[in-house]
């Protein structure tokens, strides 16, 4: 449900920018905000949830993304940016991502890549089943009257759940590995924390491709002469696949490692996201779409993977955050960059090439990382 709110504005980004001055960048920074926020205050939020329990968080990013919805209507761009970025991304998403994230990565140990990948399906869910109806009720209603109806509906549903089932837990199962880890002075033969900038900047560089067909799918398949029914169509489908394949991503990363698993994941997407270059009829995009969903799906939960295998289950309530405010960046950063060199160039080419090369160095710093693991594995092995 919370993931559905940025969806308004994806799928109403002509409509809005036609509002606003034209701009395409004005909805797509709204919605980069949105992921901007919810990366920042997933810090903050998780830093909460360890200290007052997560039912809260996840309350207050309910009843924030419905006022940010509110606030998004009143027709300023301005009062748009505050709306999405503070209220749907910072207390909204922030209040239930990261935190989620935590909480279940906590309690999940054989399978912990396969509950992982489950929960943050939950934005696929979304990008399935809200494109269509909002491209219904933008076209019936407008997508004002779409933000309120939505906002309601969320609140509703979010407290239910969260008042229903998010009950007190007491403390988290801990692994010997847990504990005897805490203590290591290196990862992979380096400080811990060099081993996780570069983690983080592979997930920001990865994210900001990751968010290009998100955010403009529909918008592209208008300027190659679809209809935005099926654009919206495209959306649902490509998430689909993605909802879909990350189930069966957990299964692999529960075999081979978080890692690993982004790796593979990295390499698929960055070879979709080219198809976007050169692909320009109905039955192409919808290939290339549906390849991209199957790529890309992997990558958000086997880094939160990587980082509970690799450090210590104490740290994962402040490097898990960080490590989503690093990928949220991403795709703000994303997201934003692909409305601004559209407006220009008149074209979303130099996006999705500008994308390209930042899969590539997100490539370089993975297969390095992955590198790194097995000469530690190795030496680990001949050491007994």
């Amino acid at each position: 449900m919370t993931f559905g709110a940025p969806l308004v504005s994806t799928v109403g980004l002509k409509a809005i920018a036609g509002e606003m001055g034209g701009a395409r960048s004005v909805p797509a920074l709204g919605g980069s905000l949105a992921w901007l926020g919810s990366a920042l205050g997933g810090v903050l939020m998780g830093r909460l949830a360890h200290r007052f329990g997560v039912r809260w968080t996840v309350m207050i990013g309910a009843v924030s993304v419905c006022l940010g919805l509110f606030i998004s209507t009143l027709g300023e761009p301005w009062l748009l940016y505050i709306g999405h970025g503070v209220f749907i991304g910072f207390f909204g998403m922030g209040g239930l991502n990261a935190p989620l994230y935590v909480y279940v990565s906590q309690w999940f140990e054989r399978r912990r890549g396969s509950a992982l990948a489950l929960l943050s399906s939950g934005s696929y869910i979304a990008g399935v089943v809200w494109p269509l109806v909002f491209e219904h009720t933008i076209a019936t209603w407008g997508w004002r009257a779409t933000m309120l109806g939505y906002g309601l509906l969320e609140a509703i549903v979010v407290l239910t759940l969260a008042v229903r089932f998010l009950q007190p837990a007491g403390d988290a199962p801990v692994r010997a590995a847990d504990r005897t880890g805490s203590e290591a002075a290196t990862v992979f033969g380096l400080r811990p924390n060099v081993i996780f900038v570069m983690l983080a900047s592979a997930a920001f560089l990865c994210c900001i491709p990751m968010a290009m067909p998100q955010g403009h799918l529909v918008a592209l398949c208008s300027d190659r002469g679809l209809p935005a029914a099926v654009g919206a169509a495209m959306l649902s489908i490509l998430l689909a696949a993605a909802f879909i394949s990350r189930q069966a991503w957990g299964l692999v990363a529960d075999r081979i490692g978080g890692l690993r698993t982004a790796l593979i994941s990295s390499v698929m997407q960055v070879i979709a996201v080219s198809g976007y270059l050169y692909v320009t009829e109905q039955f192409g995009l919808f290939t290339v779409s549906i390849a991209f969903g199957l790529g890309f799906s992997a990558l958000i939960p086997a880094y939160v993977l990587a980082v509970r295998e690799t450090f210590p289950a104490k740290e994962a309530y402040w490097r898990v955050p960080s490590l989503m405010l690093m990928s949220g960046c991403g795709m703000a950063v994303g997201g934003w960059l692909a409305g601004y060199m559209y407006d220009q160039h008149a074209s979303y080419d130099p996006a999705f090439l500008a994308g390209v090369l930042s899969n590539l160095a997100n490539l370089v710093l993975l297969g390095t990382l992955v590198v790194l693991q097995v000469r530690w594995m190795r030496r680990r092995l001949a050491l007994g």
